[in-house]
């Protein structure tokens, strides 16, 4: 009987370790996709992805680095906005939401320029997560304040 009960905590846990190991690779997937939106991935970029995933979505730093390293491998097999936004409006609730959209402000202003196609792709995600463009531009705000 005590096996079966560590049987089951154990495959729950398993689980749980399943659910935010995929949660931290669309996360990194997502702001990989969003740094390399201006078609190159700067140094201040990945560190801002870093610090983001490590301070802000308390995710452990040799995990961050391990699932970072292969995002970036598989940066030109990106999947579609909603393959990321179905899982995230499933999985987040509108707090965590607006902290990932902050997050990616962060993350495309961070090597000092925004291009058109950085700001249109964070615009549709906030749009698909339903954010509101108040809120999106709000979090633009707070990201600008963090880098300046």
């Amino acid at each position: 009987m005590i096996n079966l009960l560590k049987n089951i905590l154990n495959y729950k846990n398993s689980k749980d370790d399943e659910e935010d190991n995929k949660n931290l690779e669309l996360i990194c997937g997502l702001m990989i996709e969003a740094a390399y939106t201006d078609g190159k991935i700067e140094e201040s970029e990945l560190k801002k992805i870093k610090f983001s995933l490590v301070n802000v979505f308390n995710e452990d730093k040799e995990m961050v680095d391990s699932v970072l390293e292969k995002a970036i491998k598989n940066k030109n097999n990106s999947k579609s906005l909603h393959y990321y936004t179905s899982f995230i409006n499933k999985n987040f609730d509108n707090g965590k939401k607006l902290l990932l959209i902050e997050a990616l402000w962060e993350i495309v202003l961070s090597d000092g320029e925004i291009h058109d196609f950085e700001s249109n792709l964070i615009r549709r995600l906030a749009g698909l997560l339903y954010i509101s463009d108040v809120k999106s531009g709000n979090a633009r705000k707070r990201a600008l304040n963090k880098i300046s």
